[in-house]
């Protein structure tokens, strides 16, 4: 079997650790939040670590802290929508149903970093 053939994956996925943080929804369930880091990225899917398991198929919206800043003063996150598709152990996968940048209102000296 090729190498092309192997690879189950559509799209292709970029080596990223950058801190996220997500909530989830599941019918019957009051909406859970947590943190955690990206591990691996693309157009249609992403993995990442937490510090638990997430339930299968539950709804998950994402924001991670793109690296960059809009007009160098404006912090920009990167907003993911999706499905949890394998979550193991704090490893998590996520099938991405759609995804968009958002500039935030203030520059990032406004913004206060807590110790």
């Amino acid at each position: 079997m090729d190498k092309i053939a192997a690879e189950r994956r559509n799209n292709r996925r970029y080596q990223v650790h950058l801190p996220l943080t997500y909530r989830i929804s599941q019918k019957g369930f009051p909406p859970r939040t947590g943190t955690g880091t990206t591990r691996d990225l693309s157009t249609g899917g992403l993995s990442f670590r937490c510090r638990r398991s997430l339930p299968l198929g539950a709804h998950v919206e994402l924001a991670i802290e793109w690296p960059a800043q809009y007009a160098d003063a404006y912090p920009i996150d990167l907003q993911l929508t999706g499905f949890i598709i394998r979550s193991d152990g704090g490893r998590i996968g996520v099938r991405v149903t759609s995804h968009r940048f958002r500039v935030a209102e203030m520059p990032a000296q406004h913004y206060r970093v807590s110790a």
